[in-house]
């Protein structure tokens, strides 16, 4: 966990296999490892300190996992930052990220206006939906 402790998006660049996916709400899920770590990017921008704990891993499989963190820091300016995170893990035969998606706790800090990254462009809604879908 120390290069996201050190948020340098760069070094994450041989987590990612091409084609993965990773879906950190509240914000939809994004494809690609170019659009990951350009979300990644933004994240680590939101905050002025971030910490992450893992204190948990569950296998399921031979390339699955769940594992549990305690995240903590301040975003926004300072505002203090605490939650416990559940993530389910993915691999590609490589070993790197094929899927990513997390589950929070406590996600009022996420409710906090928030600026677009660009990293996830959306197809317009249909007539008759309020939403949308990821372009692969």
């Amino acid at each position: 966990m120390d290069v996201v402790e050190r948020r340098d998006h760069r070094a994450l660049e041989d987590w990612f296999a091409e084609s993965a996916e990773v879906w950190i709400p509240p914000r939809p899920p994004v494809r690609g490892a170019r659009r990951i770590l350009a979300m990644f990017r933004i994240i680590f921008r939101r905050y002025a300190e971030i910490h992450w704990r893992v204190t948990a891993v569950h296998e399921l499989g031979e390339r699955r996992c769940i594992y549990l963190t305690d995240s903590w820091g301040s975003v926004d300016g300072g505002v203090p930052y605490h939650n416990h995170v559940l993530s389910l893990l993915e691999l590609d035969a490589e070993g790197r990220i094929a899927s990513l998606s997390d589950y929070f706790k406590d996600t009022a800090i996420f409710q906090a206006p928030f600026t677009p990254c660009g990293c996830a462009e959306k197809e317009e809604p249909e007539e008759g939906t309020s939403g949308g879908r990821i372009r692969d």
